[in-house]
């Protein structure tokens, strides 16, 4: 099911070789734009239209009123919302503990000089919750507690309209909505919900400043368009999971973690590095088996045997770590042994699970950790959503009389130089004061 890529004869240029699907959000420009647009024109007319076309439902109203929300939380079985109160607290204590930066001192710079560092939130942001294959209830938790956290105090939601739900996002999105106290909720989705955020709807939706949550290519593609007018968290491409195993791993263990990223998408992506040639051919064989007794057994299969997804074949456990740096997937299992050692090698990935009793599907909802994270190999350069990412760095530059006199010649030589002389009188003009 799983092809295999021998790299054991292969040194370096790792990424051009290892497998990945394709995601052109630049060809589904060309069919987002006009709905773009066209929502910044009609405003609640055309969500409406949209929501018929691409939905199949015009929801009864576009704002899910606060009521709903309170009996879609009274609704949930009692054992669902003890799991979604646990994952809640978990990812709470997370971002308290160690996302939160207080507000450092002040740089001493010179006598007089003060350079200071204030962490403010974003005043207003707009989360979007996909419906699509899975309703991904758990990307509620995963975008309002860091934004809560942070101190955000305008937070709306957007999630699809649910044929099965009376034109309504799923009872799971909206009662974790009620949990978390956000009553801002719409029922609209794909690429109207992002231009809905970003240009508002009047007597509707206000304009947000920031867009984040995962999505398909055409919400990819209205986030690519709209950045610049707000800010967006990052364009996530289909989930991946690699997994970095030896001869001590469980294939039992490797062949459910590859299969449980599959059952998102077709286009989801499942790598195994490994140098064991036993341990792909038995996980070879625990895949055959899980997938047939799975639920999502064709999506799983065609996500397995797409171009995205392989057994890579690597010299030793030296390789390995280069090949998942090189790789920087969005999901980084260790499967070996002293994972963690080997966990501490890697620098290139969205979050890394280490050992036998850390998969990805324990991030997914409960670990107290992000599950929106870097796809596409972005994290060798980017990170997942967390209280930073509804946060704005501000300076704050505080300088005595005596203190810029003292670097007035300087400032002054600079600006200059630079053909600015208006810049350099904003310091002159000072001396004499």
């Amino acid at each position: 099911m799983l092809r295999t890529l021998d790299l054991t004869g292969v040194d370096g240029a790792y990424r051009s070789l290892l497998p990945r699907g394709e995601f052109d959000v630049e060809a589904a420009l060309d069919r987002v734009r006009p709905i773009v647009d066209d929502v910044a024109a009609r405003g609640a007319e055309a969500l409406t239209e949209y929501s018929h076309r691409f939905d199949g439902v015009v929801p009864p109203s576009l704002r899910v009123p606060a009521d709903v929300l309170a009996r879609c939380a009274s609704e949930l079985d009692p054992q669902l919302a003890q799991a979604f109160a646990e994952a809640i607290r978990r990812r709470r204590a997370v971002a308290e503990s160690l996302e939160r930066d207080a507000d450092p001192a002040p740089a001493q710079v010179a006598d007089g000089a003060r350079v200071g560092l204030r962490n403010v939130p974003v005043r207003r942001v707009g989360l979007y919750v996909p419906g699509g294959l899975a309703p991904l209830a758990s990307s509620v938790i995963m975008n309002v507690v860091p934004a809560q956290v942070a101190g955000v105090t305008s937070i709306a939601i957007a999630s699809p309209p649910q044929k099965d739900f009376g034109g309504l996002p799923h009872p799971s999105i909206l009662a974790l909505c009620h949990l978390l106290g956000v009553d801002e909720v719409y029922a609209v989705g794909g690429a109207q919900a992002i231009a809905m955020f970003a240009h508002g709807v009047a007597d509707l939706c206000e304009p947000v400043d920031l867009v984040t949550g995962p999505g398909n290519i055409y919400v990819v593609a209205a986030k690519r368009l709209v950045r610049g007018l707000v800010g967006i968290d990052a364009e996530a491409g289909p989930t991946e999971i690699a997994i970095v195993a030896d001869a001590t791993a469980d294939p039992r263990y490797v062949a459910a973690d590859l299969i449980s990223q599959a059952e998102h998408d077709p286009l989801a992506a499942a790598v195994l590095i490994t140098a064991s040639e036993d341990l792909a051919a038995r996980v070879q064989e625990e895949v055959a088996a899980q997938v047939a007794a799975t639920r999502h057994a064709e999506r799983v299969t065609t996500a397995l045997a797409g171009e995205q997804s392989a057994i890579v074949l690597v010299r030793d456990l030296d390789q390995a770590v280069a090949v998942a740096d090189a790789y920087a997937a969005e999901h980084l299992e260790i499967q070996t042994a002293d994972a963690a050692a080997v966990a501490a090698r890697i620098s290139n990935a969205g979050a890394i699970f280490v050992g036998d009793y850390s998969p990805v599907s324990l991030g997914d909802y409960s670990a107290g950790s992000t599950h929106v994270l870097p796809t596409a190999g972005c994290a060798c350069h980017s990170s997942g959503l967390t209280v930073r990412s509804f946060m704005r760095t501000v300076h704050v530059i505080d300088y005595s009389r005596e203190a810029l006199l003292e670097i007035a010649d300087g400032v002054e030589l600079f600006a200059l130089a630079e053909n600015l002389p208006a810049h350099a009188n904003a310091v002159t003009v000072r001396r004499d004061a």
